[in-house]
């Protein structure tokens, strides 16, 4: 754990006294200046690469057992499972008092001595949607240096070092996918595809798809002739069944989300019609004002299901994408539609 005085910053890297810090360096430009600015603020720094993919790839965490016709965001699972369960573990193992990596996040330390997960200064590039599953502890030994800057100022830092990933783009793939056969070909491998038949709510039948499995709640394009006088979207994939319902932008509104695995990052966080929270339904979405409803019978404040009802009508969330809970820039909570 590293040292911090209530009200601090974890981007004040100078405070307090030098640490060992393991940096995950991923090869892009925001782990790079993580560490240097690290090494800067005079703490002792070891980088250290994860292979997060067994297979071959171009390009891992993910088990495709897992999916189960469900959209999962495999960044978050690597999060959860490896950059912050394994690498976190033997950190701590090998003597490291933190972990540093280059997400655009922040770190704070309320008055009250909690740490909190912070959206990033630049808003465009914040990450911390991706990081919601942490808990107190898992802040507590976290350093994000780079969550003060905006991405160019974080590409200026690296100019002005003579760092290589100055100018390097920014990663927009799934880092196991291999950019020759794509996501299809990345789960043809593993599992087998079927074919699908698409009807709408009514039960007729529109047309087919190719694979049911690469099919996601919202999806408009690709659904083999169902198309019509105004644009369809998905509303419901069922794989075991293999049948994609589609209707209109209407019939993909919902007023209640069903969640699953709902946990809040320090305790249950009271919301209203009058005091909503705002929910984050994607890495680089909109966060939009809504009211969470526990389940019947659950404990305050327990891990379980619940309900996410919005404000206004949102576009409904496929199984396995994470919803993030804020107020104000602040995660609070976070679950997985169900």
């Amino acid at each position: 754990m590293i040292p911090s005085q209530p009200g601090g910053d974890r981007g004040a890297l100078e405070d307090g006294p030098v640490v060992r810090v393991l940096v995950a360096m991923s090869g892009g430009v925001d782990s790079s200046v993580a560490a240097a600015l690290v090494a800067e603020a005079g703490h002792e720094v070891v980088g250290v690469t994860m292979k997060l993919w067994g297979g071959p790839s171009d390009q891992g965490c993910c088990s495709v057992a897992d999916v189960g016709g469900e959209t999962p965001n495999p960044c978050i699972e690597c999060n959860r499972h490896l950059k912050f369960d394994r690498l976190t573990t033997r950190a701590a193992a090998l003597g490291f008092d933190a972990v540093a990596t280059g997400h655009h996040a922040r770190v704070t330390v309320g008055s009250d001595g909690v740490c909190r997960l912070r959206r990033g200064v630049d808003g465009a590039k914040d990450q911390s949607y991706v990081l919601y599953m942490l808990g107190r502890e898992a802040l507590a030994g976290l350093l994000l240096p780079v969550g003060e800057l905006t991405k160019a100022e974080v590409r200026r830092r690296a100019a002005a070092l003579g760092l290589r990933t100055a100018d390097k783009p920014d990663s927009q793939d799934v880092c196991f996918i291999q950019s020759r056969s794509g996501r299809a070909g990345f789960l043809a491998e593993r599992l087998p595809l079927r074919p699908g038949t698409v009807v709408d709510a009514a039960g007729s039948v529109l047309g087919t798809v190719p694979a049911v499995q690469l099919v996601t709640i919202g999806q408009r394009r690709g659904l083999g002739g169902a198309g019509g006088t105004e644009p369809r979207y998905v509303l419901d994939v069922d794989v075991e069944g293999a049948t994609v319902t589609v209707g209109d932008r209407r019939q993909l509104a919902v007023r209640d989300q069903p969640l699953r695995d709902l946990d809040w990052t320090s305790g249950p966080v009271a919301s209203s019609h009058e005091a909503p929270l705002e929910a984050q339904v994607s890495a680089h979405g909109r966060a939009q004002p809504a009211v969470v409803v526990p389940a019947p019978g659950s404990a305050p404040g327990a891990r379980g299901p619940a309900v996410l009802r919005w404000i206004e009508p949102q576009r409904r969330v496929a199984a396995g994408q994470a919803v993030v809970l804020y107020r104000g820039d602040v995660v609070v909570g976070g679950a997985l539609a169900a």
